[in-house]
């Protein structure tokens, strides 16, 4: 399926790592970009073997063979949003930041991928200097959740105004637009995302769905962020979008097997 606006195809970008398990990564990216009614595309970083449990193995793409798939992307479809989440090393950070600067690429997502629900490493530790320094200026926005804005912010997050604090020392750190994601404080009864835009603060909620454990959320999330943007909304009623989406796949999650995915 793919929606038209007037005449242009409305598609989305996705540089991410391949999950087996089909709940993260590209397949959750894909998936979310065709329920929004958006066509999308898709460079990989890294095959990974994984289930919701566990990752037990990655292989990293050469960076030269991502820089090429986002150069026929580029060469063939008229991109409107793109999103970033699993890149693993600094080689393959630089290549891809590269791609998105050859182009001035306005609208893209960051999502800082480093550690899989699991407790997985995603991201190697000597890839953060090249994430922060390379690839978080060109976004629109990023959206690292609890654990990752504390290893950005190098602080403790363990309330609301906690979560507020975080976003705006990283927007300004950054100079980019910063969401930082509460659904992981404990004891809430909403799941609060936090944006600092540069100007004003921007809270999205939703309740929190007891009981069930969720594995994908932020890919899923940030995807349809992407998505999104690439119908034409500005950053705010973007979020407020995705957000509702996010919150509705998981309280429709499903059992397959002994998991219950998110229903996208």
């Amino acid at each position: 399926m793919m929606m038209r606006r007037g005449r242009t195809i409305v598609t989305a970008l996705t540089v991410a790592g391949s999950d087996s398990g089909g709940g993260a990564g590209i397949q959750a990216d894909l998936k979310t970009f065709h329920a929004l009614g958006v066509f999308g595309t898709s460079a990989i970083t890294c095959i990974t073997a994984q289930n919701p449990d566990r990752v037990s193995a990655i292989q990293p793409i050469r960076p030269d063979i991502v820089a090429q798939q986002l150069d026929r992307i580029f060469e063939a479809f008229r991109v409107g949003g793109a999103k970033t989440g699993m890149l693993y090393n600094a080689a393959i950070i630089e290549a891809v930041a590269a791609g998105f600067a050859r182009r001035k690429f306005p609208r893209l997502v960051v999502d800082p991928v480093m550690v899989a629900s699991s407790g997985a490493l995603l991201l190697k530790r000597d890839a953060i200097a090249a994430l922060t320094g390379r690839l978080l200026p060109r976004a629109v926005v990023v959206t690292p959740n609890l654990a990752e804005a504390e290893v950005l912010s190098g602080r403790r997050i363990r309330s609301l105004p906690e979560v507020r604090d975080a976003a705006r020392q990283l927007a300004e750190k950054h100079g980019v637009p910063v969401l930082v994601k509460g659904g992981h404080l404990p004891g809430t009864a909403r799941a609060v995302d936090v944006l600092w835009d540069g100007r004003a603060v921007h809270e999205f909620s939703a309740p929190v769905v007891r009981g069930i454990k969720t594995h994908g959320t932020g890919c899923t999330f940030s995807a349809a962020i992407a998505a999104e943007l690439a119908r034409g909304r500005e950053l705010v009623p973007a979020i407020r979008a995705a957000k509702k989406f996010i919150a509705a796949a998981i309280r429709q999650a499903w059992h397959v097997g002994r998991y219950r995915p998110l229903r996208i």
